[in-house]
């Protein structure tokens, strides 16, 4: 098959760019996403570090598991840290104004939110981001609220500042998770100062209604709470949904919330660490700040900078067909378990890549239903006790890899559960 290769020059933010498009036929290039990709011996968490991890170093261990894809990044990625290697020179980053072009792009194409160069700080990852920003704005012993089931490190950016966790879990009806309002302001008058939002949600993949963050960003305003919401699933919302940022609604939020972004869950560059924390009040950034400065984290890394620009300037047809392929995946995912596994209930996400599976129906302890996983399925998957008492019984499985492995995974968890009735 012969590829044309397309020189378009066009002007993004004033920015004069190059974006080479890919075309076959004249239309852009189509992934193979059912390419399986070998992840062994490139020092990666999800295959080569299960010992690490979890103590056990077994090759027979399928790992669906902690969240980035087996998929390669977009091409134009791939090429444009190439091009950087290629120069030979790494020395400290500076004068990347187009790495906040880029971000300022993104964010007003994708989700329609004008933002300023001023607003954006660069952290090396969300989770730093979040323990800096425990750090800067409470004191030993006081109080954030979380909503479990949530991801862990919630909880630790928390404890590990000596924080109190807060917890207001979401209720569920068997189907949906919903936020308990009713809960959430009670436990809001008790001298909170942060609250983190996971939006959309991990694990359980809620994309939230405008309504629903609109009345959250009130209740923090009016109880002096600023609002730390983490959005780095936010390009990952599947078809009929829709994410809404809550700074992005009106002044007077914005003012009083600090969302973290990145393309790191995107565009699987996880690795290259990179986020973008945007903080519109000018005081609560500068106490950001403040509090980076001390920790010694000023530039980002040159490649994240190539890496970003790339993904967010010419990424998104790679984007838009990974979503498709992710829909697939999880339809597939969804008719498996009815037709083979019935006791296990989907959760059945709006965003993300990570499904949220419903075990209880087993009867099973969570040290059981982990056992019969791991050591008797061979299958790495998240235990859902691990994002809060709420998550036990349930699993988080990811399914951001070729169909095949998917269908193996599905086939070892069949396996087992058959096993225990």
């Amino acid at each position: 098959m012969k590829y044309v290769v397309l020189l378009k020059k066009y002007k993004i933010l004033n920015i004069k760019v190059k974006s080479f498009l890919i075309m076959k036929e004249g239309f852009f290039m189509k992934y193979n996403f059912d390419d399986v990709n070998n992840r062994l011996h490139t020092n990666c968490l999800k295959w080569d570090g299960l010992e690490e991890r979890f103590g056990i170093s077994d090759k027979d261990l399928l790992p669906l598991w902690v969240a980035d894809m087996d998929f390669k990044a977009p091409q134009c990625v791939i090429d444009a840290i190439m091009n950087r290697a290629e120069h030979g020179i790494y020395g400290y980053a500076g004068g990347y104004d187009t790495y906040y072009d880029a971000v300022i792009h993104w964010m007003k194409h994708r989700y329609h939110w004008d933002i300023k160069k001023e607003w954006i700080v660069f952290t090396p990852g969300v989770v730093p981001a979040l323990n800096m920003i425990v750090k800067a704005f409470t004191h030993p012993g006081d109080k954030v609220i979380i909503q479990s089931p949530i991801y862990p490190p919630f909880f630790n950016s928390i404890k590990n500042n000596s924080c109190h966790v807060v917890n207001n879990p979401l209720k569920f009806d068997g189907k949906k998770y919903v936020m308990d309002f009713d809960d959430l302001e009670k436990k809001m008058e008790d001298q909170v100062k942060l609250m983190f939002l996971c939006s959309p949600h991990n694990p359980v993949g809620r994309v939230w209604h405008k309504e629903e963050i609109k009345r959250l960003g009130d209740l923090c305003i009016k109880n002096n709470v600023i609002l730390v919401s983490d959005e780095i699933h936010a390009d990952l919302v599947l078809k009929g949904h829709k994410h809404t940022s809550l700074a992005s609604i009106s002044e007077e939020f914005a003012q009083n919330t600090i969302v973290c972004t990145a393309p790191s869950k995107t565009f699987n560059i996880a690795g290259i660490q990179t986020s973008n924390i945007i903080i519109p009040n000018e005081k609560i950034r500068n106490q950001f700040l403040k509090e980076r400065e001390s920790v010694g984290i000023s530039k980002p890394n040159v490649f994240g900078i190539e890496a970003l620009e790339a993904a967010y300037l010419h990424g998104e047809e790679w984007l838009e067909q990974l979503l498709g392929y992710l829909q697939e995946n999880l339809t597939f995912l969804i008719k498996y378990i009815e037709e083979n596994i019935p006791k296990i209930k989907v959760i059945q996400p709006e965003a993300t890549y990570l499904v949220w599976l419903d075990l209880r129906e087993l009867g099973l302890n969570k040290n059981d239903l982990e056992n019969i996983i791991f050591n008797e399925g061979k299958l790495v998957l998240n235990q859902g006790y691990t994002y809060g008492e709420e998550g036990e019984g349930f699993v988080r499985i990811n399914i951001a890899c070729p169909r095949s492995i998917l269908k193996e995974g599905l086939s070892r968890l069949k396996k087992v559960i058959d096993n225990q009735i």
